[in-house]
């Protein structure tokens, strides 16, 4: 019964019945006071609006390396990336607007303003205007130019030194016009358009204008001769790049050794139509990819060429970025070490796709209006620092240690990957990596490798 009874009064002033706190004091309803109002129900969340996934094109890359679009209802596009390394996964904005490297792509190139003018009503903050020299999500303009304090680092000298800019008693008209949009005096500068194409607004590049003519000698002598990009060491390489025990990379050819010998779907392995061992068997197909093969009407590297392959003749994937494609390609650029590189660039189909790649490497694209050219030619970036990192000059030839041991990120990546995470920093969507404007690229820039001794894995950081 007294256990009755404790569950009754617990009804009860659960139920208003009893007042809390006055247990065993019974009172009449009429007694308690007027009912509350009921609480207002919180507001439901809106729906979570889930986008469209939608495929780039046909490709036999891996679905991150297929750059696909999630499309939302309201049109926005939102490029799918590798979730590892610089790229973080899904991109942060539509980069449709900007030109790219794909064929069908006619978009233009941002048109160079008739006249700009400097607003005559803002005043620059020098402050804020170094704060956004600094910004390292839109530049940082010190990727490309030095200016004084021990916190600029790294700076890079493809731009000139700007230490002393406010020396020159240039009108801030002119360094405003500069900055907007450098192509109404420079036309072939490698300096993007910051406000034709939006980067900067008309008040920050006139805090940027401040800040400039701020910058007046004399300067206070270097402390740290690295920090200045003209003063600084070039880096020297990462030691033997076929130590396994200096390079990761060298261990994966193991797994492909494994794949080499493993049955897919069709009944058939590697090793059933390739007898000998892939150090034999291999030696001397590498050097001659990319190359245009009737089979496919396209220029292919290793890679692309493993992709097909391999289904067709197995029943097993092996889709370009994928951990098997890449081991894959290690061994069998590794099984033509110290052969030289001798990529067709003669016969008609190679020819015309030769061309077509040397115009990509000088076409001027995304947001930042950047052309390969920009960065790897030595009468622009190239042999130049751009921040702490020394850009290499493309005729000097910089595809033959490919694929190769990134240790800033502990990954292997192949140069169509190394070509997909430029189009980040430039502001554009990346093409899947299969694309055959990266193989025609990669073909132009493999071409100044000719005669030069193959090095697979390569190391870099």
């Amino acid at each position: 019964m007294r256990r009755y009874h404790a569950l009754v009064v617990a009804g009860l002033v659960l139920a208003g019945g009893i007042e809390a706190g006055s247990v065993g004091t019974a009172r009449s309803m009429g007694d308690l006071p007027p009912e509350a109002p009921p609480t207002a129900k919180p507001e439901a969340k809106p729906a979570e609006v889930k986008p469209r996934i939608i495929q780039q094109r046909a490709s036999k890359a891996t679905p991150e390396g297929r750059g696909d679009f999630q499309v939302y209802p309201d049109g926005k596009k939102l490029q799918i990336r590798y979730k590892g390394g610089p790229f973080g996964g899904v991109a942060k904005a539509d980069l449709s607007p900007w030109r790219t490297y794909d064929y069908a792509n006619k978009t233009p190139e941002p048109p160079v303003p008739e006249a700009v003018k400097m607003p005559a009503d803002l005043k620059g903050d020098p402050a804020k205007g170094r704060k956004l020299f600094m910004d390292r999500e839109r530049a940082p303009c010190t990727g490309c130019h030095l200016i004084p304090g021990e916190d600029v680092w790294p700076a890079g000298n493809i731009g000139p030194d700007l230490s002393t800019y406010g020396d020159l008693n240039r009108p801030e008209s002119y360094t405003y016009e500069i900055i907007y949009d450098a192509r109404k005096y420079f036309p072939d500068t490698a300096m993007p358009p910051w406000g034709t194409t939006g980067l900067f607004k008309p008040e920050e590049i006139v805090h940027l204008v401040a800040f400039l003519h701020s910058l007046k000698g004399p300067l206070s002598p270097e402390k740290d001769p690295n920090r200045n990009p003209n003063t600084r060491a070039k880096p020297v390489g990462f030691g033997d790049n076929l130590d396994p025990t200096n390079n990761p990379a060298v261990l994966l050819m193991d797994d492909a050794k494994d794949f080499w010998g493993k049955k897919g779907p069709k009944g058939k392995s590697c090793a059933d139509c390739h007898t000998a061992d892939p150090e034999k068997s291999m030696r001397g197909v590498a050097p001659k990819y990319p190359k245009y093969l009737a089979k496919y009407q396209r220029v292919m590297s290793i890679e692309d060429f493993l992709s097909r392959h391999a289904p067709e003749t197995t029943g097993m994937e092996m889709l370009v970025e994928s951990q098997e494609n890449l081991n894959m390609s290690i061994l069998l650029k590794y099984a033509s070490n110290g052969l030289r590189v001798q990529v067709d660039t003669m016969s008609p189909e190679a020819r015309a796709a030769y061309e077509r790649g040397k115009a990509g490497f000088f076409k001027r694209v995304g947001q930042r209006n950047h052309a390969c050219a920009d960065c790897h030619t030595p009468d622009k970036g190239g042999g130049k620092f751009l921040g702490g990192r020394l850009l290499v000059i493309a005729s000097e030839g910089s595809t033959k240690h490919f694929p190769t041991w990134r240790t800033n990120f502990g990954v292997v990546w192949d140069i169509r990957k190394r070509m997909q995470w430029c189009m980040d920093p430039l502001g554009m969507h990346m093409l899947p990596a299969d694309a055959v404007e990266y193989a025609e690229l990669e073909l132009y820039l493999t071409a100044f490798d000719n005669g030069k001794p193959l090095s697979v894995p390569g190391i870099r950081h």
